[in-house]
């Protein structure tokens, strides 16, 4: 009997396959890991061999605790990392053995060109999204322009987890889900946009087939199958970008629902039933046929690492970083910090920095590390006024999720300074209970992903805000916000005087 899917989740760290049943529950789980390659600053490749390599070890896993525990899978469902641009040939090989990631900045050049010849409002409607290097587009550009045998030999564009369900199936598609965040995407038609294609200098046959996530692409070949242990002819899904597959493993699948997903960045969703136009906000097709239109805080979770490293030598562990800044009181003695230690994705100041503001004598690394954590519910904050402004809606309560999501006073401070309450999935693998909720779909279990998510998604608590500690918070965001605006007319000044240095 057919009673568990396997969901695959292609990530950036890891590869991971989950045997899960029809309730939701994770039954087995299996991941092998591997490595960003970083060749030059700025930079951030993958193999497809090391994430096919780690997709079908970790199948075998799984597929050999189903055979033990006398479990039938009924289909297998993927999502993966966004924007890893991969060309394949005719014989679906990669034209090239390393792939830029989502991560990769090797494209600022193409995207700073874009920005200076074009009329950027205009271009929102046309792609539903400001330009940024981490778009396939623009990757595919620095492909044809610095590599042009591999773009000579290709014969399709994928995303990370597309070539592994090619690997599976022998089929090539895109879903929508990755297509609609791509800069190629016709927001109105769901189609290709021919003439976004022609005026980048990109080839639309090269454009794989768009389908939906919850479409059966193909089932396993008889060679997939002697290398992951699933039998052949088992259905595989088309199924969608990690992030927005989590989204719907988090319950956030209806218009006027909102998210944070906080890992290394932060990234704050709003569903609606169409993109919101804005040159500070971007837009990402969601599974059930919606859009996500989401801000992203470049360190999120990166901001607690680096605190961690500079401050402890990784020394101490989060938990006791933690217990250190809840002995610091709300608002950490007036000490701010802007945590944009990265830069940021989108604008003209994307070599934003970091700084404490307000640092005194008798501030402590208590105080410190407080300030860091308010700092990224500030900054994530601001974010979301940006998108109530733009879609004139305000999101009664956010979902989280994410590693962030297990941090119990960060919850805490957020939902003080967001103002409104924080639901917590009780499964934090939202992206493989996302997939799930495909499946369902797909074998007829569910009639649609909003039935499917509410039926595998719980919540496991709810985080309410301090009235006093949002009292204290909306005294201090005001300034969060001078300082983010006043502090950008220095930045240009600031590379000059360290590229001063440097040759110095």
């Amino acid at each position: 009997m057919a009673d568990c899917i396997i969901a695959l989740d292609i990530g950036t760290g890891s590869t991971r396959a989950a045997l899960i049943g029809r309730n939701g529950r994770i039954l087995g789980l299996a991941a092998r890991e591997y490595q960003q390659i970083v060749p030059a600053y700025g930079w951030s490749e993958q193999r497809p061999a090391d994430w096919w390599n780690a997709a079908r070890a970790a199948l075998r896993e799984v597929t050999a605790r189903a055979r033990e525990e006398g479990h039938g899978v009924s289909a297998i469902a993927a999502c993966g990392q966004m924007h890893g641009t991969v060309l394949v040939d005719d014989d679906g090989q990669p034209t090239r053995e390393t792939v830029p990631l989502w991560n990769d900045k090797r494209t600022l050049g193409h995207v700073r060109a874009f920005e200076e010849r074009e009329d950027l409002s205009a271009w929102l409607p046309r792609t539903a999204n400001p330009p940024t290097p981490a778009w396939p587009a623009f990757k595919l550009q620095w492909l044809r322009d610095n590599d042009p045998d591999a773009w000579k030999r290709a014969s399709t564009v994928l995303m990370p987890k597309d070539y592994v369900n090619l690997r599976l199936t022998g089929e090539r598609s895109m879903d929508w889900t990755e297509a609609a965040c791509s800069f190629l995407m016709d927001p109105l038609t769901g189609d290709w946009n021919a003439g976004v294609l022609e005026d980048l200098g990109l080839d639309p046959a090269l454009m794989a087939p768009i389908r939906l996530p919850t479409e059966v692409l193909g089932h396993i070949t008889p060679d997939a199958a002697r290398e992951t242990g699933l039998a052949a002819g088992t259905p595989v899904l088309v199924g969608g970008g990690d992030y927005p597959v989590a989204l719907l493993g988090s319950g956030v699948c209806r218009p006027g629902l909102a998210s944070e997903v906080a890992g290394t960045s932060s990234i704050v969703t709003l569903v609606a039933e169409r993109p919101v136009l804005d040159a500070e906000i971007s837009n990402v097709g969601t599974p059930e046929g919606n859009w996500g239109a989401f801000v992203l805080l470049e360190a999120g979770g990166d901001a607690a690492r680096w605190a961690r490293r500079v401050f402890h030598a990784n020394d101490l562990s989060y938990a006791e970083i933690l217990d250190m800044a809840g002995k610091a009181p709300p608002g950490s003695d007036a000490l701010l910090f802007l945590p944009y230690l990265v830069g940021e994705r989108l604008g003209a100041h994307r070599n934003s920095r970091a700084q404490f503001f307000g640092l005194a004598a008798g501030h402590g690394l208590p105080e410190m590390h407080r300030a860091v954590l308010e700092g990224v519910a500030f900054a994530v904050n601001r974010h979301l006024a940006v998108m109530e402004r733009a879609t004139g809606a305000r999101p009664e309560v956010l979902i989280a999720s994410g590693g962030g999501a297990k941090a119990d006073l960060w919850l805490r401070i957020k939902a003080a300074v967001y103002g409104r309450p924080i639901l917590i999935p009780e499964e934090p693998e939202c992206g493989l209970i996302g997939c799930a909720a495909l499946a369902a779909v797909a074998t007829g279990a569910a009639g649609n992903l909003a039935e499917a998510a509410g039926r595998l998604v719980r919540h496991a608590r709810e985080v309410v805000p301090d009235p006093a500690w949002a009292d204290r918070y909306a005294r201090m965001q005001p300034l969060f916000d001078r300082l983010y605006t006043d502090s950008q007319q220095h930045y240009d000044a600031l590379d000059a005087l360290a590229a001063s240095q440097r040759e110095a």
